[in-house]
């Protein structure tokens, strides 16, 4: 398969989650992608969570609930562990859906709500620093 190239940042919907053109970063240097997620609690061994904040203009409050789900430990760049929720679910980047691992963290204090790593990037993508939004702008509307 041939390797299509990406920016720094995009836009990509989560149609799983209910979510289109959110802003992503491409992070090399993180190994798993994660998505800012908040109310993240287990219940009868289901998981439950709200994708982004009321500030977010794609927050919806709708409450997604996960029977499938895991434990993983991120370090962090400063060589902190913790331990993340991680769900399945799928991304749509250059008009094709593709399986996607993803943590949830609170990342309301950073700039993007998603983190795209390397997990996900092998194989697929090559990282070109100086383009953004490549994949779209090439989103059939």
């Amino acid at each position: 398969m041939e390797k299509k190239v990406i920016g720094r940042t995009d836009q990509a919907d989560f149609p799983a989650l209910g979510l289109s053109d959110i802003d992503i970063k491409i992070d090399t240097g993180a190994y798993t992608s994660s998505i800012h997620c908040n109310h993240i609690r287990e219940e009868d061994n289901v998981l439950c969570c709200t994708f982004l904040d009321p500030k977010h203009p794609e927050y919806n409050g709708k409450e997604m609930r996960f029977e499938a789900y895991d434990i993983t430990a991120v370090k962090s760049s400063n060589g902190e562990i913790q331990y993340r929720y991680v769900v399945q679910s799928n991304i749509r980047l250059f008009n094709k859906v593709h399986k996607i691992s993803l943590t949830l963290s609170s990342r309301e204090d950073m700039r993007f709500p998603v983190l795209i790593g390397r997990k996900f990037l092998t194989k697929k993508f090559v990282v070109d620093t100086e383009l953004t939004d490549v994949s779209y702008s090439q989103k059939q509307l």
